[in-house]
């Protein structure tokens, strides 16, 4: 069965057309509400995969709709977006059974990441080596698939320091699944029943980067018209994740060295302090050490995170979980796309483990997800994997028929504009299948920009 239409609901016409536009940019099926009472006639007459609703609504609020959904559809995934946003109404939300809640303005990956993330936590099932863990008010489900014995050490070790309050860094190459083992390691904690807030420290906007952390007072600067909440405030009591941690600034590392040093953060532009108590999980798809020794990471504050060390072995050292992992992806994206395709061909088979997954279960899932696309019939064979494609797509080398003489920097470029051209400008989506952060595909482009500028503007000698 495919997935079934996203409901938009919100009593602004703009504010709906803008949501509409974003998710069908993303590939998805919208339907539209301008009231919590018309939602309600939508959703008792049809079948829908998601509802994001806007939480100050004339009539029926947001918060009203939350239950009147769950009362009609109580496994209906519903994601709550206000610009008002405080710890109170946060908790309130989860508690009363929303699976997110999104604080304006945000930007159309944000919404595309959230809305995945809720459509497939509401698609999961259980199997063989799946972990399941418990979903609770504040985080969808994770699913951790491995039959591997190193992985399943990892996740013992991981369970028992979960108890404690110590900071965890979890590295591991990019699809791995690194912010998994974070969901696994809150969900096994005291904290499992507080928020789980992660936050991708490569997308934060450098000028509003200490604001989105540790909120701000109304009027500590231009457009600040209220008070803003940050995100340590908002996972306490629980976890905040600060995914691909390498790339915060300098700046920024020596005010998180402090929080986590004190316990407490300071909003922008205010006058006392605010104690904090949430587990604090680093991720970084980098070797910090190497980065420390490289001078881009700070010394002190590699230590104060690396109190618990995980890391999470690549899919080529993993060839147990691989078959494990393409079946489950299989029956995920046949489901999907309501397809009919529920084998693996033996030879596919073969290829599958043979390649060397640059991407890891990131790059995997893209292959499976792909064949699945591509197919026709009920299995799955070598030809509709495009392996090679994929490989290129997931780490970056120079294409066949380079010319000799074009320059390193010049097949980068390239390869970068080309994977934006194929996945229709999503930077997002691009910097995944490249291998490398957002933030460094978007330093590039600016780099491009800069040179294209300087090329127009240049004076001409000939």
């Amino acid at each position: 069965m495919g997935v079934a239409p996203i409901l938009v609901v919100d009593d602004e016409p703009d504010m709906r057309a803008a949501l509409s536009h974003a998710l069908n940019r993303g590939g998805f099926s919208v339907e539209s509400a301008a009231s919590g009472s018309e939602a309600v006639l939508k959703l008792k007459k049809n079948r829908f995969s998601l509802v994001i609703t806007d939480v100050k609504m004339p009539q029926m609020t947001g918060m009203e709709l939350l239950a009147t959904v769950k009362t009609i559809s109580p496994h209906m995934p519903v994601s709550m977006i206000t610009a008002y946003g405080t710890i109170n109404n946060a908790v309130e939300a989860m508690q009363e059974g929303a699976i997110d809640y999104l604080l304006k303005p945000f930007s159309s990956e944000t919404l595309e990441i959230a809305v995945k993330k809720a459509i497939e936590a509401s698609n999961g099932n259980g199997k063989k080596g799946v972990f399941r863990l418990k979903s609770n008010e504040y985080t969808t489900p994770k699913i951790i698939i491995t039959e591997d014995s190193k992985v399943q050490e990892l996740l013992n070790l991981a369970r028992s320091v979960a108890t404690s309050r110590a900071t965890v860094l979890i590295q591991g190459e990019s699809g791995t699944g690194k912010e998994l083992l974070a969901g696994f390691i809150h969900h096994h904690s005291h904290q499992k029943d507080g928020p789980y807030v992660a936050v991708n420290c490569a997308a934060l906007p450098e000028t509003l980067a200490e604001s989105e952390l540790f909120g701000h007072e109304k009027g500590a600067f231009t457009g600040a018209v209220a008070r803003k909440i940050g995100k340590f405030e908002l996972a306490q009591n629980g976890t905040i994740v600060l995914d691909e941690i390498s790339e915060m600034s300098p700046a920024l590392q020596a005010k998180l060295l402090r929080v986590l040093q004190e316990r407490e953060i300071d909003r922008v532009g205010g006058s006392q302090p605010v104690a904090i108590y949430a587990r604090v999980i680093a991720i970084s798809n980098v070797d910090l050490g190497k980065a420390v020794t490289d001078g881009r990471f700070r010394e002190d504050l590699y230590y104060r995170i690396n109190v618990v060390p995980l890391t999470i072995p690549p899919l080529r050292d993993r060839k147990d979980d691989i078959i494990l992992l393409a079946n489950y992806f299989l029956e995920k994206h046949s489901a999907m796309n309501d397809k009919k395709m529920n084998a693996i061909s033996k030879d596919a088979i073969s290829l599958l483990v043979s390649h060397d997954w640059k991407g890891n279960v990131r790059e995997l899932e893209n292959a499976i997800e792909r064949a699945v696309l591509i197919g026709n019939g009920d299995v799955l064979l070598c030809e509709h994997l495009s392996l090679s494609a994929a490989a290129t797509a997931a780490s970056p080398r120079p294409a066949s028929g380079t010319t000799i003489g074009t320059t390193v920097r010049e097949m980068e470029k390239e390869l970068i504009v080309k994977t934006l051209k194929e996945v229709k400008d999503n930077r997002t989506r691009a910097a995944e299948l490249l291998g490398i952060s957002i933030r460094t595909l978007r330093n590039k482009l600016r780099e491009y920009k800069q040179e294209e500028s300087k090329c127009i503007g240049a004076p001409n000698h000939a």
